[in-house]
């Protein structure tokens, strides 16, 4: 009996020697992992194919330093299209730090930004119309100010008032890759933020990164709305 296992586990090692496979370049691996490593802001593939010699699989690098740093207290994640070490994520309460908040959101700023993640691209009527309050103009210059929300185009309607969508800092703070990551109608319920049985009807939209068929691409000029004013921390 014995000498059958040993038999099958020696035909087993042979089957695992013989198979085919396909290991990342060690010396592009250990290139990639120090311009991540040395980055203060996340690089996307393009930047480190700069970086790295001709022919370099900088896909295939990135998919095999992520597998090396998948247990490890810090892992290579993917934010706003773009790669960067990050805390392992049952190990963020290791690095809390209390400190006071240099700017504080109103609710309404918190709201409006929930709006423009989830219904990007949106105007300004079209975001008092789903909150069903008129917006003091402090609330989105405020979430301009803070970097998580940028005017995206105009939209093709009288007036051609301008949209608005989250912006590559928002994906990079909240540690999405994508506006298309935003939690979805389960998580969402999960998390306590729905009822357990939503309205009938009731949906969770979904956002676009791309300028819609209505909407053409921002040029630059200010718009009416866009005026300089008061910040308003404390509207409805």
């Amino acid at each position: 009996m014995n000498r059958v296992a040993k038999l099958i586990a020696t035909i087993e090692e042979k089957m695992d020697d013989t198979a085919p496979t396909e290991q990342a370049n060690p010396e592009h691996l250990r290139m990639v992992e120090a311009l991540l490593f040395a980055a203060a802001e996340p690089l996307d593939a393009k930047a480190l194919t700069t970086s790295l010699p001709d022919g370099a699989d900088v896909p295939g690098l990135i998919t095999a330093l992520q597998a090396e740093y998948e247990k490890r207290g810090v892992n290579l994640c993917c934010v706003a299209g773009k790669y960067q070490f990050r805390t392992a994520m049952d190990l963020a309460f290791l690095l809390r730090k209390e400190r006071p908040e240099q700017k504080r959101l109103s609710k309404a700023a918190i709201e409006t930004l929930a709006i423009i993640a989830y219904h990007q691209p949106v105007t300004r009527a079209e975001i008092e119309d789903i909150r069903g309050v008129i917006m003091s103009k402090g609330t989105v210059d405020t979430l301009m100010e803070v970097g998580w929300v940028k005017i995206r185009g105009r939209k093709r309607t009288p007036g051609r008032p301008v949209t608005y969508g989250t912006s590559d800092a928002f994906l990079v703070q909240f540690g999405l890759e994508s506006v298309g990551h935003l939690p979805g109608l389960d998580e969402l319920k999960a998390a306590g933020f729905l009822e357990a049985i939503p309205p009938s009807g009731f949906d969770v939209p979904s956002p676009s990164d791309g300028l819609s068929p209505d909407e053409d691409p921002y040029t630059g000029e200010e718009p009416e709305d866009l005026s300089t004013g008061s910040v308003n921390l404390d509207e409805a």
